[in-house]
């Protein structure tokens, strides 16, 4: 049973990144000049990082860069990154996702530990 609790933060955290790339791959496939899609990641991992702490947030964070480099950048379904702004773009968004995962559910983390102590005092 303990193995399947943790399996359900890593379960959600690549849902949620496999639904936001369909939506995105959809918008960049009908949108004419969509760009920057990558950074509408960044409010589903903290969303992650919120209810299951850094670690799932991590994993999506990880899971978004490699679906956006897929799916969302030229060439379209291979893992290089023709231009090099893109790919700077890419990295840079992996930075920022990893450390808003990591502050997001730190920042949490007092709030749970006072409830957690107050419990197990009652």
């Amino acid at each position: 049973m303990h193995l399947l609790k943790g399996a359900v933060p890593v379960a959600v955290a690549l849902f949620v990144v496999g639904a936001v790339t369909a939506i995105l791959w959809v918008v960049r496939a009908n949108a004419v000049g969509a760009q920057h899609l990558v950074f509408f990641y960044l409010l589903p991992t903290a969303f992650v990082a919120v209810l299951f702490g850094s670690l799932p947030a991590m994993l999506a964070a990880i899971a978004a860069t490699i679906c956006s480099a897929y799916f969302l950048y030229d060439p379209l379904y291979s893992f290089s990154v023709a231009n090099p702004l893109e790919l700077g773009e890419l990295l840079w968004f992996a930075g920022l996702a990893l450390i808003g995962a990591k502050c997001t559910a730190d920042l949490l983390r007092p709030a749970i530990h006072l409830q957690q102590n107050r419990a197990a005092e009652d």
